[in-house]
């Protein structure tokens, strides 16, 4: 019976791309049910315009390019989600169709479409929005169950995120507030106590590398820490922990396998560089956040990370 010949790698595996895109659209389903509860239709429609237009976006990219249809590996339909849950609940559709069409032919296409984009696409996306509309994207509301209590319409209507009253006010929110949700802020990142669930999913299952979750956490443990005690108003650890996108960013973004490295020491490397930056831009910018730009930043030092951090090989 003659052998057939193949290239390597030789090791296989049941975990297609479908399925991992699937399992992480699954952890997230309960952020999508706290963004649809505190901001409703606004949520709703947010999430269904960046999905709609990613994945037409896709199609018409892998037509052009004469590309085979990968519309079913829900990559597309991941990084609209992914956009809309980063994104303010009082984003114009406009602006979230721009931000979708960019996040899916700059972010992921540009570099030769998906296992070939340096950066996070959905992060891509949003840089984008913020640098064409800063004042749409630094907007932010109160949830509709706790807007009613607002002492007037102005509150109602708008207010600060918990990152940005510590900055600007020295104001810092309870933490029982940002573990369930009652705070401003983008349409996913408000309820800490869903991320950390749609997390510890993503983790049981080794979907998401714990490596890189728990080095970050570590590292902006330890800083807030230092932090708190030279200044109780630079925040309690348990308020960085649960403010702005850390939680949705480090376990939903900074593990994406394609962008982060692929050696465990890598990993480690990556983890505490990219809650350095956080923290530098919290304490120290002028800037209230620093998710976005500290994950893209060390996105682009992937591959010199994957350089000097693989393992020897025998006999080498």
């Amino acid at each position: 019976m003659p052998l057939k010949i193949s290239s390597s790698p030789h090791l296989k595996t049941r975990r297609t791309v479908p399925f991992i895109m699937s399992q992480v659209i699954f952890a997230l389903v309960p952020a999508i049910t706290a963004s649809i509860l505190f901001f409703g239709t606004k949520a709703v429609f947010l999430i269904l315009n960046c999905i709609i237009t990613s994945v037409i976006t896709e199609v018409i990219i892998l037509k052009v390019r004469k590309k085979p249809s990968v519309i079913k590996d829900f990559s597309a339909v991941l990084t609209g989600l992914l956009l809309a849950l980063i994104l303010p609940p009082g984003t114009k559709w406009y602006a979230a169709t721009l931000g979708s069409i960019f996040a899916i032919l700059v972010g992921k296409h540009l570099f030769g479409g998906l296992g070939s984009n340096i950066f996070n696409p959905a992060l891509i996306g949003r840089a984008f929005l913020v640098a064409a509309y800063p004042k749409m994207l630094t907007t932010f509301q109160l949830p509709k169950a706790f807007a009613n209590f607002a002492v007037n319409s102005v509150d109602a209507l708008s207010a600060a995120t918990p990152l940005a009253l510590r900055k600007f006010s020295h104001t810092i929110t309870p933490s029982i507030d940002l573990f369930f949700g009652n705070v401003a802020g983008s349409i996913g990142e408000t309820s800490a106590l869903c991320l950390i669930i749609g997390g510890i999913y993503l983790i049981i299952r080794k979907i998401a590398d714990w490596r890189i979750t728990v080095s970050i956490l570590t590292t902006i443990v330890l800083i807030s820490a230092i932090g708190y005690l030279l200044n109780p108003l630079n925040g309690s650890i348990m308020f960085h922990l649960f403010s702005g996108g850390l939680l949705i960013g480090i376990l939903f973004m900074a593990t994406d396998p394609v962008t982060s490295p692929i050696t465990k020491t890598g990993r480690y490397i990556f983890g505490v560089s990219v809650a350095a930056i956080i923290m530098i831009i919290r304490y120290f910018s002028g800037l209230p956040e620093g998710v976005m730009y500290s994950i893209l930043f060390m996105n682009a030092f992937t591959p010199l990370i994957n350089r000097y951090t693989r393992p020897r090989r025998f006999g080498e």
